[in-house]
């Protein structure tokens, strides 16, 4: 198997950490891209030359040009884009202020945007490369308290849906990784909260003990194999969860959406016009 070239974005822990360290370690090559490039120090210091330290801030639309145009003239080619920078923003809707809900847009629907676009005319000159967009469970289910991370993550799973479709021809590949909990730093120093307003206290009680709260995170090291897994493979899927936990929220979730439309379906045909839907109006 020949080696790839990778350009990874959010390197300085969690899953972009752990994905270039597996990608690294099997002989990649990485474009590993951060905030602040300081973080990347022990990956330089261990794999040389196969990494390549970039300072990004992905909404920074032209510095994401800048940063995979680098990349691509280090490498001479990019077989595989990780839109992975990204955080959770804490906060009932009605708590968020402006700059809280439009920062998150910014970095996890706009940041990835910037990227994917960079990238795509190395891939579709090259006919070949596979995007892979960081989502969530939290991208085609949604919980209390982070709304605004939710409509975030639903944005890029609409975006990449249609992209699949339109870079197909030029031997392009998309998936959407979707992970449960990990024992990762979403939740943590890199989160942000809005102030919390005393009247959703009874609610944020009761989504704190939700049963796909209390479950066992899993552990971002495993992420690394299937990753490379993903990008080894011929036909890879456009969507794919990580962890246990996924499954079982989403049959539930998409059962009960499935059983309410087909509950209001005769309001649709209804709503759709027409003369059959005219008979009682003469």
């Amino acid at each position: 198997m020949s080696t790839k070239v990778w350009f990874i974005t959010g390197t300085s822990r969690g899953f972009g950490r752990e994905w270039a360290l597996a990608a690294l370690e099997r002989g990649d090559s990485v474009a590993a891209s951060a905030r602040d490039v300081s973080s990347l120090d022990d990956l330089v210091a261990a794999h040389g030359d196969a990494v390549l330290p970039i300072a990004l801030d992905v909404t920074d639309r032209k510095a994401a040009f800048a940063a995979v145009a680098q990349a691509h003239a280090h490498f001479g080619r990019l077989d595989v884009v990780v839109n992975n920078a990204g955080y959770g923003q804490f906060g009932m809707v009605e708590e968020l202020n402006e700059e809280e809900a439009r920062a998150q847009i910014e970095t996890n629907v706009f940041g990835a945007l910037w990227v994917t676009q960079a990238a795509l005319p190395f891939l579709r000159e090259q006919s070949s490369g596979h995007i892979l967009q960081v989502s969530s469970i939290g991208g085609i289910s949604a919980f209390p308290g982070i709304g605004m991370y939710h409509a975030s993550k639903w944005a890029l799973e609409g975006l990449s849906q249609a992209l699949s479709q339109e870079v197909a021809g030029f031997g392009i590949k998309v998936t959407l990784i979707e992970p449960g909990g990990y024992s990762t730093d979403w939740g943590g120093s890199s989160a942000m909260h809005a102030t919390e307003l005393p009247e959703y206290d009874e609610v944020r009680a009761q989504a704190a003990n939700r049963p796909t709260r209390r479950g066992t995170p899993g552990d971002p090291v495993a992420t690394g194999q299937a990753v490379l897994t993903l990008v080894d493979s011929d036909d890879p899927p456009l969507r794919v969860f990580f962890g246990k936990a996924p499954l079982a929220i989403a049959m539930a979730d998409y059962e009960s959406r499935l059983a309410t439309w087909n509950e209001w379906q005769p309001l649709s045909d209804a709503a759709h016009g027409g003369t059959e839907a005219r008979t009682d109006r003469g």
